[in-house]
């Protein structure tokens, strides 16, 4: 978990860098030099400005900052919530007010004469910042939860005597739970939320018109919830049956009661086999193809459904005793 945080955030920082330091620079040849960068709170005005250069380089610095400071949170479980949180609203944050900014030098003779910030784009700044801030921590906090115990592998087995019935979040404590997660789907998830984003921002700033901009960054933001929501699973095995969770938040889920497994089984599969990575749906039945190896296949309602996670052998054989008491 500790590694894919880092990841995590050394991609989200270094996408953000490129943002900041791209925008203005990408517009160079329509923006006056110095550029405005400050603007009075009472007439709106601007009465502050920098070099252009200073200007690209002088938020990815304020950047490289916070994503240094913040970091060491994302590798601790009690601070990975407000951590992510902080670099997810800082962020876009930034991007945002870069892209302000460089709309309202666009075409300025010089930045005197730059435009004033515009009250609905502050809106959508802030708003989206909010949003992308709120849904880090989220996710950070969830991530932080489900982390196990120091020394805990996977697919960890409650004590003897203890597998069903006890006391839990839904009545009965998990009998095998087990996850898995694919880093290269996180990385594609990753550029795709941060294609959305650039192209978001350059519809923002001016430097692209049409509607074809806002088509083309709903789309990849489309694309990268849906690679997101296939790149890790949760599979849980309790008494009233079978679960499994997509994506880093744990939804959708989806659920088999203990009567509708008929059986349950290992079966060694390999990306090539089911037709590629991610949710997979072909001859075989469906598969959550995560990493090539053991897989759970559970047979419901004459269909199978597989799911690429460690420890498939003990789920598999306490579906089995699961559905044989049932029976």
């Amino acid at each position: 978990m500790k590694s894919r945080a880092v990841w995590g955030v050394a991609g989200w920082g270094a996408g953000v860098l490129v943002l900041l330091v791209g925008l203005p620079l990408a517009a160079a040849g329509r923006l006056p030099d110095p550029v405005a960068t400050h603007w009075s709170a009472g007439s709106g005005a601007p009465d502050g400005s920098m070099g252009l250069w200073a200007a690209a380089l002088f938020p990815a610095l304020v950047w490289a900052v916070v994503v240094v400071f913040v970091a060491f949170g994302t590798g601790r479980a009690p601070l990975r919530g407000w951590a992510l949180g902080a670099l997810g609203f800082g962020g876009v944050m930034l991007a945002g007010t870069q892209a302000s900014i460089v709309r309202a030098n666009l075409d300025a003779a010089e930045w005197r004469r730059a435009g004033s910030l515009t009250g609905w784009l502050v809106a959508v700044v802030i708003a989206v910042a909010l949003l992308a801030g709120f849904g880090a921590a989220a996710l950070g906090r969830r991530e932080a939860a489900a982390e196990p115990p120091a020394g805990a592998g996977p697919g960890a087995e409650v004590p003897e005597g203890e597998v069903l019935g006890a006391e839990g979040p839904e009545g009965e404590r998990p009998a095998w739970m087990s996850s898995a997660s694919n880093p290269w789907l996180y990385l594609l998830a990753g550029l795709f939320a941060l294609a959305a984003l650039g192209v978001l921002l350059a519809g923002l700033a001016g430097l692209t018109e049409g509607r074809w901009q806002w088509l083309t960054a709903g789309s990849l933001a489309l694309g990268a919830a849906a690679v997101l929501l296939c790149s890790s699973v949760r599979v849980r095995v309790t008494g009233r049956g079978l679960e499994v969770a997509f994506g880093p938040f744990g939804y959708p889920v989806r659920r088999w009661a203990a009567e509708e497994v008929e059986s349950a089984r290992v079966e060694v599969r390999g990306a090539a086999r089911v037709g590629g990575w991610g949710y997979r749906i072909n001859g075989l039945g469906t598969t959550v193809m995560l990493r090539g190896g053991e897989c759970l296949v559970v047979r419901a309602k004459g269909r199978d459904f597989a799911v690429s996670v460690d420890d498939a052998a003990r789920g598999a054989a306490l579906l089995d005793s699961l559905t044989v008491r049932k029976g």
